[in-house]
Parts: C-alpha cells; sequence; structure tokens
C-alpha cells in the first residue's frame, strides 16, 4: 500500500474539503447539540492525533497537523454562538465582516451603553459581587435574545433575512464581548 492511500485510510471521515456541518455530521443550522458534537470530535481527535502518523514521515506529520487544526477550528466554531452564527452566515453565502461594519440601532446602541456604565460603576457599588452578577445576567439576557432574533432571521432564507441575521451576529459580537468583560471583572473581585 502507498503512503497517500495509508494517509487516505487513517483519515478516514477527515475531508479537508467538507462543511464543518458535514465533519461533524449534522445538518446545517444555528441549533447545534453540544454533547453530540462533543463526541464526534472525540473520535475525530483519535483519527488525526500525530502519534498515528509517526512512521508516516514528515508529510504524514503534516497531514495529522492539518487534520488536527481543521477538526479543532470546526469544533470550536459549533461550539461557540457567536463562531456558529457567523459561520452559518458564510456557509450560505452571506458573510459578514463584524470588524469593519459596526453600525448598530439606537435602541441596542443604548442598552450597551447603560449595560457598559453599570459594569464600569461595580466597584463602587457596596455589594460589589452581586451587581457584576446581575450586569452578566443581564447582558446574558440580551445575548439569548440576539440567539433567537439570529435564528428567526436567518430561517428566512432571503436576502433581507440574511441581512437582519448579520444585524444580530454583529450585535452578538459586541454583547460577548461584554460578557467577557463582566465575567473577567466578576473574577478580579472572587479573588480580592
Amino acid at each position: 500500500m502507498s503512503d497517500h492511500a495509508s494517509l487516505q485510510g487513517l483519515l478516514e471521515g477527515v475531508d479537508l474539503r467538507a462543511s464543518y456541518f458535514e465533519l461533524f455530521g449534522i445538518e446545517a443550522g444555528y441549533d447545534v447539540d453540544l454533547n453530540a458534537i462533543q463526541g464526534r470530535y472525540l473520535d475525530l481527535q483519535r483519527v488525526v492525533h500525530p502519534d498515528r502518523f509517526a512512521g508516516m514521515g514528515e508529510r504524514g506529520q503534516r497531514m495529522a497537523v492539518q487534520c488536527a487544526a481543521f477538526v479543532n477550528e470546526a469544533y470550536d466554531t459549533l461550539r461557540s454562538p457567536l463562531k456558529r452564527a457567523l459561520y452559518l452566515l458564510e456557509y450560505s453565502g452571506h458573510p459578514v465582516d463584524i470588524e469593519t461594519n459596526t453600525v448598530m440601532d439606537a435602541g441596542f446602541l443604548m442598552e450597551q451603553m447603560s449595560l457598559r456604565e453599570d459594569l464600569g460603576d461595580v466597584r463602587e457599588s457596596s455589594d460589589s459581587e452581586a451587581a457584576v452578577a446581575e450586569v452578566v445576567e443581564r447582558a446574558e439576557a440580551l445575548m439569548s435574545n440576539m440567539q433567537q432574533g439570529f435564528v428567526s432571521a436567518w430561517q428566512e432564507q432571503t436576502e433581507g433575512g440574511y441581512k437582519k441575521a448579520a444585524d444580530f451576529a454583529r450585535k452578538m459580537h459586541f454583547v460577548e464581548k461584554l460578557i467577557s468583560e463582566a465575567e473577567q471583572l466578576e473574577e478580579e473581585l472572587l479573588d480580592d
């Protein structure tokens, strides 16, 4: 058996041209069974583990690294609500550049400003741990609303729906950053 055929045999089930949804054997969509993809991820990791390619030389090792990176990126993307939304838009032919297109509606911006002000006031609060927990809770509720809005818009499968879905994805990006900052502050407060 040739080295190429051996590599193909070892990499069975890992097609670097597949979509992340195909790789994990799931239907393309926003709602993902995280337990199912975790099981498939562990299976794929066993397939692409570098130890399996130790006797395949430099080319085999390179292929293992490429495949492992692809599997890891796919898993990370499908696990993350924001990355999954962005990938789903890209997959459907409507990629979003959330870094340069940051236009938001006034209501959302006001809500973000309010949450950020409350987060900024946490340290001066008489119960800073409760104050930061409240900000996290409000931000997570906002994220849940953005996710629901994304799903509804994406399911329209129209140009207008994709545009609305992209708007929700951009908003999710901002809310995710706020949640991350609030959780970091929460950790700092617990460490003090």
